[in-house]
């Protein structure tokens, strides 16, 4: 799965991080957006605050589907090599290293669904601040 800044790779958690850290970036800098672009009352009208809170929105649904999208992407990878090494383990179920990749494939299964739960409270902070800034502007088609 193609990420900004880089490829989104399953089998490495400390690379999957790293990557949807870069790919949280407009999440993380919605505040300093929303001051830099959304006019206050003063400066209305110099500023098209509608148009500029609709294109930010937009980036930022865009942003959310495709962290979301690579997420439940590299889960389903993972959940498939889990499967995989269950049903090695019920065939030979002496072998420690199919047992042990088998741990350590769950933890990082484990790890990624928690990255949807991270993924949620992301989602709901960046929404929360555009809403107030730009609730007067725009108003976003989930809201309606």
């Amino acid at each position: 799965m193609a990420a900004p800044g880089g490829v989104l790779n399953c089998e490495d958690f400390s690379m999957f991080q790293e990557v949807l850290k870069v790919m949280r970036t407009i999440d993380d800098r919605i505040v300093h957006a929303l001051n830099t672009t959304v006019p206050t009352a003063s400066f209305s009208g110099k500023v098209d605050a509608t148009q500029t809170c609709k294109e930010l929105y937009e980036s930022l649904m865009e942003a959310h589907l495709s962290r979301d999208k690579a997420i439940k992407s590299c889960i389903t990878e993972t959940s498939a090599v889990v499967g995989q090494l269950r049903e090695e383990r019920a065939k030979d179920g002496d072998n420690l290293s199919v047992i042990k990749q088998l741990r350590k494939e769950q933890t990082k299964l484990k790890l990624m669904q928690s990255e949807l739960n991270v993924e949620e409270v992301v989602n709901d902070r960046s929404l929360k601040v555009f809403n107030e800034r730009c609730r007067i502007h725009y108003t976003s088609p989930k809201i309606k």
